[in-house]
């Protein structure tokens, strides 16, 4: 069973940058991708930016050029960092890890961003 674990998030002002890092119990290499997902209250749940075990990524086009996902395969983790913040990038984040056909989940990550 594959366990992740997040760590950061918080309230920010529009502007400013916060971190996001997701502990994998398991090699991170052995998913076919592991990234980050948001929901904001009344939307549906959606791709923030993953990356692949190749190494290619996907981003959403609404974080292109503010948004960098990266990983440290050594430590198992997976890391967002979040610069030019919107309040519009307010939202649950959840790490999310694909294995072996299934999607794993971490249990979420508040983000609040200020005007």
């Amino acid at each position: 069973q594959v366990q992740l674990v997040e760590s950061g998030g918080g309230l920010v002002q529009a502007g400013g940058s916060l971190r996001l890092s997701c502990a994998a119990s398991g090699s991170i290499l052995s998913f076919a991708h592991m990234g980050w997902y948001r929901q904001a209250p009344g939307k549906q749940r959606e791709l923030v930016a993953r990356m692949f075990r190749s190494a290619n990524i996907n981003y959403s086009d609404s974080v292109k050029g503010r948004f960098t996902i990266s990983r440290d395969t050594a430590k198992n983790t997976v890391t967002l960092q979040m610069n030019s913040l919107k309040v519009e990038d307010t939202a649950v984040y959840y790490c999310n890890a694909y294995a072996g056909a299934r999607d794993f989940w971490g249990q979420g990550t508040q983000v609040t961003v200020s005007s």
